[in-house]
């Protein structure tokens, strides 16, 4: 409201803010609902679109929404500034030095032909040349804000996709200048672009050195007071330091915070400042979500839908598509490359300044760049959708690929050993029967866990065991033992009693958790159950004996006795007359 002090206005703000992240937001993850989509949701409802349009009728709606959305976006810019700074502190100079191919490579052809794309498809539909560069450098980027908090930077798809947005980040201020430059209202563009890129370097340069000299020290008396607050100045301030001095030279502000990240990363308290910035953080990229949703105009939506929808579609399928692509030419599985095309898909929150930029040069008219700024705002709502249909997607398509792969023969006269459950021990279970140069065949119902470890060597194949078709497609019957390591009792059970009915004389080794699922497992049918916890009390027997000197030789024969009695005593819990080794020996001489 007009008359009211600005003072006002601001606390107003921040409650709101705060009743948004503090109240709102849990609701949404209560009914499941992506934290991406609550805020922006909260900024859409309340909102000059949303609610504000009603405060001159009911002015005590006033305190419960965001009529001046300028008034909020310097701290949702100093969001974007903390998560690249977070970004930063997972890094270190080695593994950007490692991933020099990947950004300067995958990730300048995944912005440039995005934009050529998109930028051509405009210039057909009849936008100025001008224009369709600027607009398709602007949609071609994607949002750092978002993507990342979702996957990581490591992984297949985290470290693809941080490698393309590292590249787009590090270009938005060459894209800038670049856009003034060419527009008809341009004056000495390339002049000052030139000016600022090496201004930029020299203070980069300047932060790089100084950093590594005083933030040691600094961070070190910081953490001799023991006070968690000091060091949280101290880290907030080597942010806004450095983020002030490449914006006072021209450069993003967000160029700065990446550094300063960087920077910390280096030394010995990099945790300690990741973990106490981290609520700053995430409420601040709440609030730049909220400046997103408040963007969003409803009703303008509703008279341009089908303009809208099909820009949207436009801008997302031509980056999947490209990016999609590119992967697959580095060579990506076809699962990783179409989770993250999708996941790169929509536009970015940078996306509105090089629109800004691109309509201050003169190259896109006010109500076009309007237009595309909604399309944005659409495009950022439904992130978290496209990241979780690209993640269906690649699931399918890994199923799709990991059921084409059929076992191998095995030569006559050999039996493999099948290995059900490819986790943590059924891997370890494997690369000892790799060592003694035995055949096996390992699976798995975890799509994810078969393509990984595919991707290492280890023949593994996709299915699940429980169905009585693929037991026959393994061909059980001439494996020469059966090892289930699956962490799922119930179901370990079922197939002990089923293999067992159908394979009387086949070895089976089970993994148990303790000594009366191993008892069931006996009475089930297996030849071997070996329970965890007793496992692990024997490695630390073995542990403690051989540290205090008692001779090794003595320790293990002491543990296997112990053993033999241990598996004793779980049979008779289990009822069982005769040992199921000598059982299934005796059958199969029969």
């Amino acid at each position: 409201m007009a008359g009211l002090p600005t003072q006002t206005t601001a606390f107003s703000d921040a409650l709101v803010i705060l009743g948004a992240a503090g109240i709102v937001i849990p609701a949404f993850a209560r009914f499941k609902v992506n934290p991406v989509i609550g805020f922006i949701l909260v900024g859409v409802a309340l909102g000059p679109h949303g609610l504000g349009l009603w405060v001159p009728s009911w002015p005590w709606l006033y305190h419960v929404t965001i009529t001046d959305p300028h008034s909020i976006e310097p701290f949702a810019e100093f969001g974007i500034i903390l998560l690249l700074f977070a970004i930063g502190l997972e890094l270190s100079f080695k593994r950007l030095w490692a991933m020099r191919a990947r950004v300067f490579g995958i990730g300048a052809a995944e912005l440039l032909l995005s934009a050529a794309v998109i930028g051509g498809a405009l210039a057909l539909f009849g936008e100025g040349w001008a224009g369709a560069v600027g607009l398709g450098l602007a949609l071609a980027l994607s949002s750092t804000a978002l993507v990342l908090p979702m996957v990581g930077t490591t992984g297949a798809v985290g470290s693809g996709a941080f490698a393309m947005l590292l590249f787009e980040d590090l270009a938005l201020v060459p894209i800038l200048f670049a856009l003034a430059a060419i527009g008809p209202n341009a004056s000495g563009g390339w002049t000052e672009f030139g000016t600022t890129l090496l201004s930029g370097v020299v203070t980069v340069v300047v932060l790089l050195v100084a950093g590594r000299f005083a933030l040691p020290p600094l961070f070190a008396q910081a953490a001799r007071t023991k006070s968690p607050e000091l060091f949280l100045a101290v880290s907030l301030l080597v942010v806004i330091l450095a983020s002030i001095a490449t914006s006072a030279v021209g450069l993003s502000p967000i160029v700065g915070a990446l550094l300063a990240g960087l920077l910390i990363a280096e030394t010995d308290y990099h945790t300690e400042v990741e973990v106490i910035t981290a609520p700053f953080r995430g409420l601040a990229l709440g609030v730049f979500l909220i400046t997103v949703g408040m963007s969003i105009d409803l009703a303008a939506i509703s008279h341009n839908w089908g303009s809208l929808v099909l820009a949207v579609v436009g801008v997302v399928a031509a980056k999947s598509i490209v990016t999609a692509l590119l992967l697959r030419l580095s060579g990506a599985t076809r699962g990783v490359a179409a989770e993250t095309g999708l996941l790169m898909a929509s536009p970015s929150e940078t996306t509105l300044i090089v629109l800004g930029t691109a309509q201050g040069a003169g190259l896109v008219l006010p109500g076009t760049a309007a237009f595309w700024q909604t399309v944005t705002a659409i495009g950022l709502t439904i992130t978290p959708l496209l990241a979780r249909l690209g993640s269906d997607v690649a699931h399918r398509v890994e199923r799709r690929q990991a059921r084409e792969i059929e076992p191998e023969a095995v030569p006559d006269g050999q039996g493999r050993v099948l290995v059900i459950g490819f986790g943590r021990v059924g891997r370890l279970v494997a690369d000892m029967l790799a060592r003694h140069d035995r055949l096996y065949l390992a699976i798995d119902a975890d799509v994810d866990s078969v393509a990984h470890a595919r991707a290492e060597g280890y023949a593994v194949l996709y299915g699940d065991a429980g169905r009585p078709e693929m037991l026959e497609k393994l061909s059980v019957d001439t494996a020469s033992a059966v090892v289930l390591t699956m962490d799922d009792p119930v179901a370990q059970l079922r197939l002990t009693r089923r293999i067992r009915a159908e394979h009387p004389a086949l070895p089976i080794i089970v993994r148990a958790r303790d000594a009366a699922h191993a008892a069931q497992l006996y009475r089930a049918g297996a030849t071997d159950a070996v329970p965890e916890q007793l496992e692990s009390s024997f490695q630390l027997s073995e542990a403690v004996l051989t540290e205090i000197g008692v001779a090794v030789g003595p320790v293990i024969a002491s543990i296997h006795e112990k053993r033999s009695e241990q598996r004793a005593e779980i049979m008779e819990m289990g009822g069982m007359s005769e040992a199921p080794k000598e059982r299934g020996r005796r059958l199969r001489e029969g």
